[in-house]
């Protein structure tokens, strides 16, 4: 970790600089990352940067049970809502039911979310009894 101090032009920087160019099946150099905290602080210091290995992101274990379940969901759920947007047969009364629930608590904002949930839910209706 670096406390940093750019020159005039740059104020702060978020992310990554630089990363590992893949070449022939491995990569070359490492990650610069430079970060800025935006929460209130007395610190003045609030701009950091971090070198990380260029395999700092590889994945070391297989993906467990519950996060295959998950990525299935989220696979099958994302299909079904892509479909169920453009499907003029169900879309007005989807409209209809996302605007009575908009404005209650707990109702979602957005007329996808609005669709995620109600997929969502009648997958893990399905799949989980």
């Amino acid at each position: 970790m670096a406390i940093v101090k750019w020159n005039s032009a740059i104020d702060y920087v978020k992310g990554a600089l630089t990363k590992p160019k893949k070449q022939d099946g491995h990569s070359h150099g490492d990650y610069l990352i430079g970060t800025h905290r935006e929460a209130p602080t007395q610190n003045p210091n609030c701009t950091r940067a971090y070198v990380k290995p260029a395999d700092a992101y590889v994945r070391t274990t297989a993906p467990s049970a519950d996060e295959q379940a998950a990525r299935q969901r989220f696979a099958v759920v994302s299909a079904q809502v892509a479909a169920r947007k453009k499907n003029v047969a169900t879309m007005s009364s989807d409209q209809a039911a996302f605007l009575a629930q908009k404005d209650q608590p707990g109702g979602k904002k957005t007329f996808v979310s609005y669709l995620w949930m109600v997929v969502g839910d009648a997958y893990d209706e399905q799949h989980n009894g």
